[in-house]
């Protein structure tokens, strides 16, 4: 008999697939949820999925299209589909979830019209279902590296410490070392944020610029991630932590990052319909740049680099025009808050 703990992903993209396999390896029968059947099949028959070429998956890792089946009975849920789809896949996935699961969000984004957190669009989609307050999982973390066992190490954030400590239970092994934290809401919006800022160090590496200006693009980035934090509830120093700066430093300066190579390509002189066209993956900062630009704008916080980064990726501005505009902004004192 399988007295296995039985967990469950919804998402089985790159980031999806790769906590999955750290669930595997915990010794955890973990199931996939996947939209797409050709995925799901070359999980199950191949061990190996397109999102994460060159990874063989472990047999405690199966997959499957039928949400109900995925997530019926599970201990542990993990919502991990791209931001904008997560109200849509989890308002199916309710009616077969248990009271008793711990839910965790693994998305990094900012959803389209609400410009809502994950925490609230989950908030409002389980309203009444479970029992435990969910998590938001965020930090450094690469998914190609996470599922050949690089040392990582990311933050678990829950409103309840002793849910937060719970959930480290589930995923924390000798490569996956989890920190806990209560602040929720910085946990996300540096997780969210930060792919804006990574499109604009992109930018600026496409221009030909150097590392002085990727050095300029992360520091006053984090800032303006923190003022508009700040307006909303987090707390400062979450932006000084795994959530925030380490996961700035990563994806501004990295060639896996998707964001970051999305600006790039848009400095190099491409279409963002041309780049968007011949990529597999879901580039989170294209649409959270427009939900945190509105976002600003409602609480009245001054985001230049997202003002602009919102300019090129929206309205068609030149990605050196852009530049441009932040470095002739007025004189002032560094602030960061």
């Amino acid at each position: 008999m399988n007295d296995r703990p039985h967990v469950s992903v919804v998402g089985a993209g790159a980031w999806g697939t790769a906590l999955g396999i750290v669930l595997a390896g915990r010794g955890h029968e973990v199931r996939v949820w996947s939209f797409e059947a050709d995925v799901a099949s070359s999980i199950n028959k191949e061990r190996r999925n397109p999102y994460l070429p060159g990874v063989e998956l472990p047999e405690g890792l199966i997959s499957t299209t039928d949400l109900g089946s995925a997530v019926s009975k599970a201990q542990l849920v993990v919502s991990a589909t791209p931001s904008q789809f997560v109200r849509e896949v989890m308002h199916h996935a309710r009616q077969y979830m248990s009271a008793e699961s711990f839910l965790v969000s693994a998305s990094k984004g900012i959803e389209l019209g609400t410009n809502l957190r994950m925490e609230d669009v989950l908030t409002e989609t389980l309203s009444g279902v479970l029992s435990q307050p969910l998590s938001v999982l965020s930090g450094p973390s690469f998914a190609a590296e996470v599922a050949v066992g690089v040392p990582t190490t990311v933050v678990v954030a829950s409103r309840d410490e002793a849910v937060a400590s719970r959930v480290r239970e589930f995923f924390q092994g000798p490569s996956f070392r989890i920190y806990t934290n209560t602040d929720v809401i910085g946990v996300e919006l540096g997780g969210a944020l930060k792919n804006i800022v990574a499109l604009a160090a992109g930018v600026t590496g496409g221009l030909g610029m150097g590392h002085n200006t990727t050095a300029a693009v992360i520091t006053r980035g984090l800032a303006e991630i923190t003022r508009l934090g700040l307006a909303v509830g987090a707390d400062q120093a979450t932006f000084y932590g795994l959530a925030g700066v380490g996961d700035l430093v990563l994806t501004c300066n990295a060639s896996l990052s998707r964001n970051r190579t999305v600006g790039y390509r848009l400095g190099q002189g491409e279409s963002l319909e041309e780049i968007l066209s011949d990529m597999k993956a879901v580039a989170e900062g294209v649409k959270t740049t427009e939900a945190a630009y509105e976002l600003a704008a409602e609480h009245q916080v001054e985001m230049p680099i997202t003002e602009q980064m919102y300019a090129v990726v929206h309205q068609g501005r030149n990605p050196s025009e852009a530049v441009r505009a932040l470095m002739n902004r007025d004189p002032k004192s560094e602030e960061w808050s």
